[in-house]
Parts: C-alpha cells; sequence; structure tokens
C-alpha cells in the first residue's frame, strides 16, 4: 500500500537501514513491536518528538515510551537500581517498561518526558524493532501508531489507515504477537504498577518479592497510559500576555519583546518542542512567568493545555 509522502519499507535489511536514516533525519516512521506498531522518533530529537504529537493529533504532552536496544542503553539514560536490574534480567527483551530517575546529561529531549525527572524506557522483543534500534544507535520515543483515541494498531494496514500520508515511512514486519501495549512499573519510588499491560502483575511481585502499589485515579500521574501528567513552575504563570507586568519574564511567540522565545517565527512544532526547556530556564528567574498568546489549533492545542495546567490555582 502506498500513501503520499509515506514510503513503504520492508523488514529486511535495506528496509531497516532506510528506517534508521529517516530517523537520523528527524522523521517519524512506523515501526513493528511485539506490542502494537509504535511511531517512533528520536528521542533526543525535540522537533521529532513534535512532531510525533502532531501526526497523532495527541492532545495533551504525556510521557512517551523510549525505546532502547538493550540494558546497556538504558542505563545511558535512567538511573539503574537493583530492582530495575531484577526485572530488565527477567522481562527483557520484552512487553514491560519501567519508569526510573532520568541520568544527568542524559540528553532526551523533555517532550519526551514531559518535562518530570523521569523516563519511561524499555528493550522490545520484536527482532525488526532491535535491528531498528541497534541501526539507529539511539533512543526511539514510540507511542502507539495511531491517531490519538483510536485503536491501536496491529498491523501496518491498521497505520496505513490512521497515518498514511503524515509521516514518512512504515516498516511492516507482518501482525503484532502481544498486541496489547506494555506493562509499566514505575522504580522512581515504591514500586508501583502504573498501567497493566503484556506482563502481568502477579509475574512482577514474584520476581521482585513483593507486592506492587497500584496507582490509583488520584495519584500525581508520571506515565504514558495515564490520563495527564503535571509540570509546573514555581513562579505564578500568566497567559496570553501581550507584554510584561511589573517583574515578570516574558515567554514570546512569534516577532516580540520578550525574554525567551518558543519560535520566533511562529512555528506550532518548533514550539512544542522548545516548551518544557524553556519553562524549565525561565523558572530559575525566580519571578513571575508571562506567556504571549498562541494559537489554540494544532499542536497549538496541546501546548496551550500544557500552559493552562502550569498556570492552574496550586494548593496552598
Amino acid at each position: 500500500m502506498i500513501s503520499s509522502g509515506t514510503q513503504e519499507l520492508t523488514a529486511n535489511p535495506d528496509g531497516i537501514e532506510r528506517a534508521a536514516d529517516l530517523l537520523r533525519q528527524g522523521l517519524l516512521v512506523a515501526l513493528p513491536t511485539e506490542t502494537v506498531y509504535g511511531l517512533g522518533g528520536d528521542a533526543r530529537n525535540g522537533q521529532a518528538v513534535a512532531s510525533i504529537y502532531e501526526a497523532k493529533g495527541r492532545p495533551s504532552f504525556n510521557p512517551l515510551i523510549a525505546h532502547v536496544a538493550s540494558v546497556s542503553a538504558a542505563q545511558r539514560f535512567a538511573q539503574w537500581s537493583d530492582q530495575a536490574e531484577q526485572l530488565a534480567q527477567a522481562f527483557w527483551p520484552g512487553p514491560l517498561t519501567l519508569v526510573l530517575p532520568l541520568r544527568e546529561g542524559h540528553g532526551i529531549s523533555a517532550l519526551v518526558t514531559a518535562g518530570l525527572d523521569t523516563l519511561a524506557v524499555r528493550v522490545p522483543a520484536h527482532p525488526t524493532a532491535r535491528a531498528l534500534l541497534a541501526a539507529f544507535d539511539g533512543p526511539v520515543a514510540a507511542p502507539s501508531a495511531n491517531p490519538s483515541g483510536l485503536i491501536s494498531p496491529t498491523t501496518a494496514d491498521h497505520v496505513w489507515a490512521g497515518l498514511g500520508g503524515k509521516i514518512a515511512a512504515v516498516l511492516d514486519a507482518g501482525p503484532c504477537g502481544v498486541g496489547l501495549e506494555s506493562t509499566i512499573v514505575g522504580l522512581a519510588g515504591e514500586p508501583t504498577l502504573l498501567r497493566p499491560g503484556g506482563v502481568a502483575l502477579e509475574q512482577i511481585e514474584q520476581e521482585l518479592g513483593v507486592h506492587l502499589h497500584v496507582h490509583q485515579s488520584g495519584d500525581l500521574l508520571t506515565a504514558p497510559g495515564q490520563l495527564q501528567s503535571h509540570y509546573a513552575p514555581d513562579a505564578p504563570v500568566r497567559l496570553n500576555a501581550a507584554s510584561r507586568h511589573g517583574e515578570e519574564v516574558l515567554l514570546g511567540f512569534g516577532p516580540v519583546d520578550c525574554d525567551l522565545n518558543l519560535s520566533v517565527n511562529a512555528n506550532l512544532t518548533e514550539a512544542a518542542a522548545n516548551l518544557f526547556a524553556s519553562l524549565h530556564e525561565l523558572n530559575k528567574s525566580g519571578r513571575p512567568i508571562a506567556v504571549s498568546p498562541i494559537p489554540d489549533a494544532g499542536l497549538g492545542a496541546a501546548i496551550n493545555d500544557r500552559l493552562r495546567r502550569a498556570a492552574a490555582p496550586r494548593d496552598s
């Protein structure tokens, strides 16, 4: 199947190398995993990750899973622990995602982590995914390769139906074996089941020798597959600001006089890529943050969603 602008790649050495080259260019490739087809982009490239949200029509910047080729690759980006080692040895490669504290100098785009200080990471078992990750030699952010809110894709035809013409390529390796998203376990504190999936809770508890806390609806949201994550600067945030008031610093959009600009050219993909890093940088000033108006369409809707949460009243 061919759709304008999207290449059809076969899961052979040539197709895998072409897919890796597209990822190196900051483009998006749908790839098979044992769970579902993922929409992959370079997890270190903020604009590539912003393009994932844009292609999916994802309504908010939720954390994404970084897929890596090996345990040693995961250790380059996340702080490792004895419990992480236990679960990795038992279930990797496979449908288990671990949420771990980020390692200093990790290089992962803040859009992947949704501005949090943790990373969701896994080593997939699918041989094509593993070959692509090895050829690319880097972390690949890859939520399910479907428009947001629709059924997750387990065949290349499912991907074409939803994203054909919107991404660079589809790497076709037939149907996915598991057909259910990965289990997500948080290990940044008390071991917690953040999302059920392809590895049973009982298997994980047996391996660790402890009962896992199960994420409840009122708990802080820290992983993919949950409704929203939350990030807010320490200082108050004022939206739709035409100019600074008092001691405010201004986060601009478009050709405005400001302290830091999400995109001088008013490019929403660039603005999305810069959002979390810009908020972190302005937060260091200790001064209130004003934000220029941003169009509430396309990626602008996701940017505004995150900014509204940053600006929301906080409990005292």
